[in-house]
């Protein structure tokens, strides 16, 4: 019966972390993303005859701003782990969930997808974790619309991922100990919505072309130590042109990270973020003179972060 595994759950907490992601690349449009070193920790306690009620406590970013009830990501992510493994829920139960998030919102650096996930992992974790990867990825797909972001969350690392008849193909790859981030995370906010809403539904063959040649010599490139051809993936014709309409510091932001030696430099997911590697603490610096030159050019105030790529995923760090 639900009632006898509610019963056991009552009370019963889980403290999970999950790092922020970029997507894209610039060329690899919804299929390509990297785990970063900024993380969400959340815990989630299962309250189990609360009436549904939802409490929920955010530190850090996010805070007063976070819906407290089931439209929250995390709490869609606990809920759909435990519809896949029980196939309902019990009526009357609630949550109280923790967030401690580094996890900027609105900036393309995944802060959605991390929710998501944080809240698939905790599910699965109550109950013994049953879920597969594959059966994760494909639960935050459904929640989130698309696979990029979530697959880097999940995975860690560099990823690349379709839905492939319904089902989510991911694979990963380890980034090397000295590739940095080099973010610059603008004050200005920009929806997925809005700059999915710039782009065309029709673009020329030959940038098509172009991004397709730029995606596999740049996913050869990372799965085989080729760190340099991120120079070549990290080129877009696709959106990035599109979506500077919206966004018209974003091509001064990337060529200055270009100017200054980055090994390449794009928009991170939707935006407002640009990121830009580089394994060079010499270069790092360049390029945090450039990006900060480049907003004060374009009046847009932000500040940076240099972070590492991260090799793992969301993880369990605590359970009670």
């Amino acid at each position: 019966m639900v009632t006898n595994w509610l019963a056991e759950l009552d009370g019963r907490r889980v403290t999970v972390e999950v790092p922020a992601t970029s997507a894209n690349l610039g060329a690899g449009y919804d299929c390509l993303g990297v785990a970063l070193g900024l993380t969400n920790r959340v815990e989630v306690e299962v309250r189990g005859w609360s009436r549904g009620e939802i409490d929920l406590t955010v530190d850090g970013e996010g805070q007063g701003e976070l819906p407290s009830d089931r439209t929250n990501r995390c709490v869609l992510g606990i809920e759909a782990a435990l519809r896949e493994i029980r196939g309902e829920l019990p009526e009357g139960v609630g949550w109280r969930v923790e967030m401690h998030n580094e996890v900027p919102l609105a900036r393309g650096l995944g802060s959605s997808a991390a929710a998501t996930v944080a809240g698939l992992v905790a599910g699965n974790a109550l109950l013994g974790e049953p879920l597969t990867n594959a059966d994760l990825l494909r639960l935050a797909t459904g929640i989130e619309g698309h696979p990029d972001n979530a697959t880097a969350a999940l995975l860690g690392g560099f990823t690349a991922c379709a839905v492939v008849n319904e089902t989510v193909e991911a694979l990963r790859f380890d980034a090397p100990r000295d590739l940095r981030a080099v973010l610059f995370i603008p004050d200005l906010r920009l929806t997925t919505a809005e700059m999915r809403s710039a782009l065309p539904k029709k673009v020329p063959l030959e940038d098509a072309v172009a991004n397709l040649t730029r995606v596999a010599i740049g996913v050869a490139g990372i799965a085989t130590g080729r760190y340099d051809l991120l120079r070549v993936l990290t080129v877009d014709r696709l959106h990035e042109q599109y979506r500077a309409a919206v966004y018209p510091q974003l091509p001064q932001l990337i060529e200055a990270a270009r100017g200054a030696g980055a090994i390449g430099a794009c928009l991170s997911g939707a935006g407002s973020t640009i990121l830009a590697f580089s394994d060079s603490v010499r270069t790092i610096t360049r390029i945090e003179a450039a990006f900060g030159a480049a907003a004060a050019d374009t009046d847009l105030t932000g500040h940076i972060s240099v972070v590492s790529p991260r090799n793992h995923g969301a993880q369990v760090l605590r359970r009670l």
